[in-house]
């Protein structure tokens, strides 16, 4: 397989990083609403997290892109296929990780948030500045999992047009008719990408766990 060939796929690799990046972030965000959603006392809040939940853990990814790629223009939103990736691809991983989260607010001592409480701190401040922080520290192994097979998973946005690696790897075979040269190399770079943010979570578990974070 020529360089050229080779670097076409490094190229289509930066989408599927970028793409897996912020789907990854806007997943934190809402997962920690929907943590908090489920742990609500409010019996409507919490079903409504378990709800949300059960469904995108309970569906397969590539039904979810597909329902929600042709779900926005049935509703008046016409947006590039990259942004129906990003929705869908987040609203997935927000799910697990909102019960990989929720894992780790068992987890959290309640001496400290007996503590905050006799400091006067509001419920929203205790779980700012306590319970998240702590959570996601007890967690962060199994969110790097999560980042990990979120990547891999971003190979399915191909269906709905987008250009990632994967899409890119299966254009080129269909072209040059050397498909196994060329899934071997999409699967290196695959690994490449994954080996080091495997190496960037064990970093950052490392400084976690001596406080330097």
């Amino acid at each position: 397989m020529s360089w050229k060939l080779f670097w076409l796929l490094v190229e289509a690799s930066r989408l599927t990083i970028l793409l897996s990046a912020i789907s990854i972030s806007i997943g934190f965000v809402l997962s920690s609403a929907v943590c908090a959603a489920m742990m609500s006392t409010n019996r409507f809040a919490s079903a409504a997290g378990r709800l949300f939940v059960s469904f995108f853990r309970g569906t397969p990814l590539l039904v979810q892109l597909l329902l929600i790629y042709y779900l926005l223009p049935a509703i008046g939103l016409n947006v590039p296929s990259y942004i129906a990736a990003i929705v869908g691809m987040s609203l997935c991983t927000s799910a697990y990780q909102a019960e990989i989260l929720r894992g780790g607010f068992a987890g959290v001592p309640r001496g400290l948030l007996e503590a905050a409480d006799v400091c006067g701190f509001s419920r929203f401040d205790t779980f700012r500045r306590i319970r998240l922080p702590i959570a996601v520290k007890l967690t962060v192994p199994a969110l790097i999992s999560e980042a990990i097979m979120m990547l891999k998973s971003s190979s399915l946005v191909s269906v709905v047009g987008v250009i990632e690696l994967t899409r890119m790897a299966q254009d080129l075979a269909a072209s040059t008719y050397r498909p196994l040269e060329l899934y071997a190399a999409a699967g290196l770079i695959y690994l490449i990408i994954n080996i080091i943010i495997a190496g960037l979570g064990l970093r950052l578990e490392h400084r976690l766990s001596w406080g330097r974070l």
